[in-house]
């Protein structure tokens, strides 16, 4: 036997996921003689998918199924029954809606014996279904090999709270007497992740793909991590976030215990607060007093170490004011670029502040930072015409924050859309000049540009706008665009067009307030799009 063969349990986990299950089960047994076993942990499901493991095991040597005997209400509790019951010298998990690609296990393990590591992680790719788009997670964590002797040598190892993608000594997990939480506890991978870092494992990144984690959206029952409507969701997740903090921080690592505050602030706190405006008041109201309570354990220089980075501007504005307030504004700072729209406000010695109303709250540290960091706020309006649309864009410059945008001298825009699903890229082909307005508003100066677009050339599918502004000293900036909601702009509309005959086109906001816009060609794509939305609302 090589060595390499027979060291590997993959431990699948699932709940009344019969259309799935089978699936996982079989993309871990075609990994090859690696995998010695393959323990389905079924937790107690009520659809059949039980008794679909164990035929599957009735014709599969390497198959192993425990049934609970109770529902955990959980994914920890099968993970742990499959942690005590690996016979293998390695250990990875699987949930029963994903599946690992060709040649995973071989990848993590040749690393693992390679370089004698406790621990070994790859990359996971979120792909979106039904359209395949596929987005890689912490793709700078593993953009190359890389050994860590520690993880204190590389705090960016807290982003990554996956522990689906990783390879376990199993000996380690059985030393250290690392477990996942039992029972009903989400985000339960938050807490096994910084119990493996607080162990101080010998740690192997490889840039191979490992895992693929399906992301349905449409789904009737929503994954954890897409079913953000309830406070709930919120409240567990800074549960998740303080014990591992707690957990990193009692184990003396507090290089680490920093970092997975650092990661709550550029991370959950902007991926939540982007979605605030779609919460009804007493979510809003719920979300505000939950998430000032949880800022309030951090420590100053949480907040101080730039503290216009715009999680930790986001944060502070929070802390200073105990009612929601200024939802659009944060909003747009939560967008990824970062946009700072106005009003913009100054204290009596030209101090830039977020409002008049929250005067200690100080942007100076803007002062500091470089143009292409600049949170450049840039409006757009897309107007559909029969022949080409109209895209109208303005760049803000606050007096006395930015002038250094004036200084710099906005020159002119790149102008691109890019396909969400796709990734393609679809440039104008030439320069948009931005021009300053002749009347600014008081507190600020604007530049202006506008320029036909030919939609019909983009084709069909979803497309966000991308600008890159060029200054004259040389220096860029790439930024999204706040999409304008004026009379008629956000509206669908059918337009006639040459290439396709007809061609809906619908301007839209999205979560982060960025413009984008929806285009379906011809008769067909439109019929397609209306039994979507049919479909949704059904949903």
């Amino acid at each position: 036997m090589k060595p390499h063969h027979a060291q590997v349990c993959v431990v699948v986990i699932g709940y009344n996921d019969a259309t799935h299950v089978t699936d996982a089960v079989r993309s871990a047994l075609a990994q090859g003689p690696a995998v010695r076993e393959v323990l389905a942990v079924d937790d107690r499901s009520t659809d059949g998918s039980a008794d679909l493991l164990d035929r599957l095991a009735a014709a599969e040597p390497r198959l192993r199924v425990i049934h609970r005997p109770d529902n955990s209400g959980g994914c920890g509790s099968p993970r742990n029954d499959g942690i005590d019951a690996a016979r293998a010298p390695y250990v990875m998990f699987l949930d029963s809606d994903d599946v690992l690609p060709p040649g995973a296990v071989d990848a993590l393990l040749a690393a693992a014996l390679e370089q004698r590591t406790q621990v070994t992680a790859g990359l996971c790719v979120r792909r979106e279904l039904p359209s395949g788009r596929e987005i890689p997670w912490e793709r700078e964590l593993y953009a190359r090999p890389a050994l860590i002797d520690h993880p204190s040598r590389r705090p960016r190892l807290v982003h990554d709270t996956l522990c689906v993608n990783k390879l376990y000594r199993t000996d380690f997990l059985h030393e250290h007497g690392i477990r996942f939480p039992e029972g009903r506890h989400p985000y339960e991978d938050f807490v096994f992740t910084a119990r493996v870092l607080a162990a101080g494992p010998r740690i192997a990144l490889i840039p191979a793909t490992v895992y693929v984690w399906h992301v349905r959206r449409t789904a009737a029952r929503l994954s954890l991590s897409l079913d953000r409507a309830d406070v709930d969701n919120w409240r567990a997740r800074t549960a998740a976030n303080r014990a591992a903090y707690e957990i990193l921080l009692g184990a003396g690592e507090q290089r680490l215990a920093r970092a997975t505050h650092a990661k709550f602030l550029d991370h959950e706190l902007r991926m939540y607060t982007r979605e605030l405006e779609l919460r009804g008041a007493e979510y809003r109201r719920a979300w505000w007093d939950l998430t000032r309570a949880y800022l309030s354990t951090f420590d100053t220089s949480d907040l101080t170490v730039n503290p216009t980075a715009p999680g930790r501007l986001i944060a502070r504005v929070v802390l200073a004011s105990p009612e929601p307030r200024d939802l659009a504004r944060l909003t747009e700072l939560a967008a990824r670029p970062a946009r700072l729209r106005p009003p913009y406000a100054r204290a009596a010695d030209s101090t830039p502040i977020w409002s008049h109303d929250l005067p200690h709250v100080t942007l100076d540290h803007l002062l500091l930072r470089p143009v292409h960091e600049l949170p450049a706020a840039v409006d757009a309006e897309l107007r559909p015409r029969a022949r080409a649309a109209r895209l109208r864009l303005r760049l803000h410059d606050m007096y006395g924050l930015y002038g250094r945008i004036a200084k710099a001298g906005p020159a002119v825009a790149d102008v691109e859309f890019v396909h969400r699903e796709e990734g393609r890229r679809v440039g104008l082909g030439r320069q948009v000049a931005l021009v300053p307005d002749p009347d600014p508003a008081p507190d600020r100066a604007t530049w202006s540009a506008e320029t036909p677009v030919e939609l019909s050339a983009l084709g069909r599918g979803t497309w966000d706008l991308r600008l890159t502004l060029r200054f004259r000293d040389g220096s860029s900036r790439h930024v999204t665009a706040h999409a304008i909601a004026g009379p008629g702009l956000l509206r669908r509309r059918v337009i006639l067009d040459a290439r396709h005959g007809v061609l809906l086109v619908h301007p839209y906001r999205t979560r982060a307030g960025s413009l984008a816009v929806h285009l379906a060609p011809g008769w067909r794509g439109m019929t397609e799009v209306a039994h979507r939305r049919l479909r949704r609302l059904v949903h």
